[in-house]
């Protein structure tokens, strides 16, 4: 059965011309309607039922039904998806931090842009690519959602238990900053397809994600700089718990488990 609000009947309604009353449908004028009004209503709801072909039109005032209420991820869930993307570019800051003996402001700033800008980027890239099949997967999207949330975060885990020592070198150059950029944002594409099939707004989502990096970058440089590698570990096995986390929520979520 397709359901219609008044607002959205108004539009169906105001559109065919020769149709009497059809302002009375507008949202403006609720409250407002005199007994006439309103049979001149009941009268157009009517006419609009018997309009469609099979009849199977429904008019309810002013969205009081909804036939599926979609979740949409907030803003507290999207910092927390952040935090847990930017621990890869985090770990990287710190080993950049660690590898200058003289540590200027710029040092951070440009660590911040390089990553901050590709974490930024690359979720937008992922959502333009999961739109796009979008409608073919409908049905299995949170699983999906799951398992690319599962595998970013579980390698990330897997990774704060290598104990080699990383060791990078000293230059901000564009040739040395472009590839530690591209590889600590990979993770972000898969996760900007999730995006996609969660209906998530994206232009606030990945401003706040390359924000978020570029802060984080920014203090991991200093911390690099003043601890060493002390906190490199750690970062990446709290990013991938994170992530793991939030991607088992969505899906409990999905399966009515969690409300």
């Amino acid at each position: 059965m397709r359901i219609l609000t008044l607002p959205a009947a108004y539009g169906i309604i105001s559109g065919n011309k020769g149709v009497v009353g059809a302002d009375l449908f507008h949202p403006a004028r609720q409250g407002q309607h005199t007994g006439e009004d309103a049979s001149l209503v009941l009268h157009e709801m009517t006419r609009l039922i018997c309009f469609t072909a099979d009849g199977s039109l429904f008019l309810c005032p002013f969205g009081a039904v909804n036939d599926k209420e979609d979740k949409k991820m907030g803003l507290l869930e999207l910092f927390i998806i952040a935090v847990g993307l930017s621990m890869d570019a985090f770990a990287v800051s710190i080993c950049k931090g660690l590898s200058v003996r003289t540590l200027r402001p710029r040092h951070a700033l440009i660590t911040g842009a390089y990553f901050g800008g590709f974490q930024a980027l690359m979720p937008l890239l992922g959502f333009v690519l999961g739109v796009r099949f979008q409608t073919l997967i409908t049905s299995v999207d949170h699983w999906i959602a799951f398992v690319l949330l599962a595998l970013i975060g579980g390698n990330m885990v897997r990774e704060s238990r290598d104990t080699d020592e990383e060791s990078l070198s000293d230059s901000f150059s564009f040739a040395t900053m472009l590839p530690l950029a591209v590889a600590t944002s990979i993770d972000a594409l898969a996760v900007g397809i999730t995006f996609a099939f969660l209906q998530v707004q994206i232009v606030p989502a990945v401003c706040l994600i390359g924000c978020t990096t570029f802060v984080l970058s920014c203090v991991g440089v200093k911390v690099g700089h003043v601890f060493g590698a002390k906190y490199k570990s750690r970062a990446e096995l709290f990013g991938g718990v994170v992530l793991i986390l939030m991607g088992l929520k969505i899906l409990l979520e999905h399966l009515g488990v969690l409300g």
